[in-house]
Formats: C-alpha cells, structure tokens, sequence
C-alpha cells in the first residue's frame, strides 16, 4: 500500500507545491482543508474542514505516515485578534496531539520569528528560538509558540521537524500573502514610497521541494530554514521595473515615518474600513530587523538547492498583471497612508482553521 502524506493547508499558495511535490515523488497524497480546492491535481484524497475541528483532523490522520503542517493565518492583520492563536498556535498543538504514533510531522513555520529577535545585521541561521515576549506581534507570537510547541514534541520523543521558508515568490498566489500583495502594490503604482530592507525570496517550488525534503531526509528536532537569493528591496524595485516596464517608487522612508504611517494605516483598518491595512506595525518592526538568512544546514542535510530568483520572480509578475484591476489589492482608500507592506512574512493566507499555507 502507497503511504499516504497529509497536507494540512494543501489548498493554499505553498500548499499547493507540496502536495505536486509529493505526487512527483511518488507519495498518495491527502488534503485536509477549508479552502477553495479547484485547480488541486486529480487523484489527491481531499478532506474539507478545519484544523481546529478534532473530529475531522482525526479522520484525516487515518492511516497517514507523514503530516507536512502548513494550515494557518498568514497575513499579519486580521480583524479578530485572537484568531493568530487559535489557528496558528492551537491548530499546531492539535495536528501533533492527533498525529498517528510513529507519524513524521514537518511543521512549517517561518524565518520571521528568527527575525523577530533582533540579529544585529548578521545571517539567520536559526539556532535557538527566541522567546514569545520578543515579538513585535500576534503574527509572530502565534507562530513562535506553535514552533515551540513542535519542538517540545520533539524532545518528547514524536517525530517532529521544522521546515522555516524565507519569502515566497511565483505565480498562482490567489489569497495575494505579503509577499504577492507587496508586488501587487508596487506594479499597481499603489506607493510613492518604500521602507528598505533585506529580503531573501524563495521561488515556491523550492520551498515546496525543501518541505519534502525535510520530511524525507530531516533529522528529528531540527529546524532548516529554506531560503533563496538575499536582495535589498531597492534592488527588487529596479528589478521589476525591468520585468514590468512600470515606474517603481524612488523614495526610501525612514523607519520611524513608516512605523508612524502603519500606526495610522493599522488604526483606520480596525475602527473604519475594516479591511487589511496596507502596512502594519508588525510587517515594518519586521522589515527593520531584516536580516540575510544562513540556509546551509538544509543544503547540507537535505540536499536542498535553491535556484535563482529571476524566473519566479517574473512569473510572478506576469502572473499578477495579468490579473483584472477588480482582482488585483485595492489601493488604500482617500486618507489612508500608501506605504507598502513590507515583511519577510509567509506565503500562507485564508480562512481561520486551515485554508492557508505557512512558509
């Protein structure tokens, strides 16, 4: 009998490139999910429902010999607080308390909670976890206690490792996570303006590959970051003016003009519009504390090899000016500062309980 690999998340933007990874590799594959599943490849095991309902994560893990972990809240506002630790923090506790003994559990997680502990200019090489009182908010506050939660699993004696993409680029991106949302604004002329900073992007595949990978070769307890190629975003801005033959925004804002904007851009999202703002206080403190990130125990380990940037990225592009003006983010409404959101934050996005995938 073929083992089967649960995909939690499977419908999301990463999710979707584990589960073709796993196909190509020869694994049956199960998507448990409350997102919107067409476009999923035929022949997949599809299982609708949330995380966060014990009965049918349960009856997903039937029978199952890898859980990859990617369901969770990845944009780093949402009207409901406390929607990052239902979702991001219990959701995570309950897929390893229900995970079938002997079971490999990959739970993806993110370099920001790396990011959010302050490297002082130097690579990330994700050792130790900072603690939940040094996040900059409910995003990575969620995000470190669910990896704590794994990693105490881990030294519990359960089959638990950690896989941490840096920021995903490529097409396809429907629920538009941070890092498609932030293109989406600059090709849309949405900002006169841009807080500079360090990202690493990862073309989507790879990460996607790097997550297999991690399930099939990762030693127990460890966390591998996945990343790509390091840019400083006023790089990625002449790249894709490039790409796009649009103009790109020339203006580099202090950070605290852009912590102040956010603030303001934050403030209006919660009492008026009600709508994900444009910037938050989280994705700037994040933006700030950028760092490069040190990839090579998943080179070494997994065999992970991550190709440059360039085609993903123009994928990516082509992909989101395809897009109609009505699909395509709103720009900020009259009054509503126009600052980009920028963050190193995870390709995960959808409704609470598992529709998204994480990083």
């Amino acid at each position: 009998m073929t083992p089967i690999d649960l995909v939690t998340g499977g419908c999301g933007f990463i999710g979707r490139h584990v589960v073709d990874a796993l196909l190509r590799s020869g694994r049956a594959v199960r998507v448990l999910d409350c997102g919107d599943p067409r476009g999923l490849p035929a022949g997949i095991d599809l299982c609708r429902g949330s995380i966060l309902d014990d009965t049918v994560l349960a009856s997903a893990m039937d029978g199952v010999a890898r859980v990859y972990h990617l369901a969770g809240i990845a944009h780093l506002w949402s009207a409901d607080r406390q929607a990052f630790a239902r979702v991001n923090t219990l959701g995570t506790e309950r897929v390893l308390a229900l995970a079938p003994r002997g079971a490999r559990v990959v739970h993806c997680s993110t370099e920001t909670v790396l990011l959010a502990a302050g490297q002082g200019g130097g690579p990330v090489h994700g050792d130790g976890l900072p603690a939940p009182e040094r996040m900059p908010g409910p995003y990575t506050r969620s995000k470190v206690l669910a990896e704590r939660a794994a990693l105490a699993a881990a030294r519990a004696g359960q089959d638990v490792v950690i896989a941490s993409p840096a920021v995903p680029i490529g097409p396809g991106d429907r629920n538009l996570t941070p890092p498609a949302a932030m293109l989406s604004l600059f090709l849309g002329g949405g900002t006169p303006a841009y807080l500079d900073c360090t990202l690493n992007l990862v073309d989507v595949r790879d990460a996607a590959e790097g997550i297999r990978l991690a399930g099939e070769r990762g030693r127990r307890g460890q966390r591998y970051i996945l990343g790509g190629e390091t840019l400083r975003l006023r790089h990625l801005l002449a790249r894709l003016t490039h790409l796009s033959g649009r103009p790109m925004p020339r203006v580099a804002l202090p950070g605290g003009v852009a912590l102040a904007a956010a603030a303001i851009s934050e403030w209006l999202a919660d009492h008026l519009t009600h709508r994900s703002p444009v910037a938050t206080r989280e994705g700037v403190r994040l933006a700030l504390r950028s760092a490069p990130c040190d990839d090579g125990r998943a080179r070494l380990d997994l065999g992970y090899r991550p190709r440059p940037i360039d085609e993903a990225l123009a994928l990516a592009v082509a992909w989101l000016v395809r897009r109609s003006d009505r699909d395509v983010r709103p720009l900020p409404e009259a009054g509503q500062p126009r600052l980009p959101l920028l963050t190193a934050a995870p390709g995960e996005a959808g409704p609470a309980g598992g529709a998204a995938d994480q990083r």
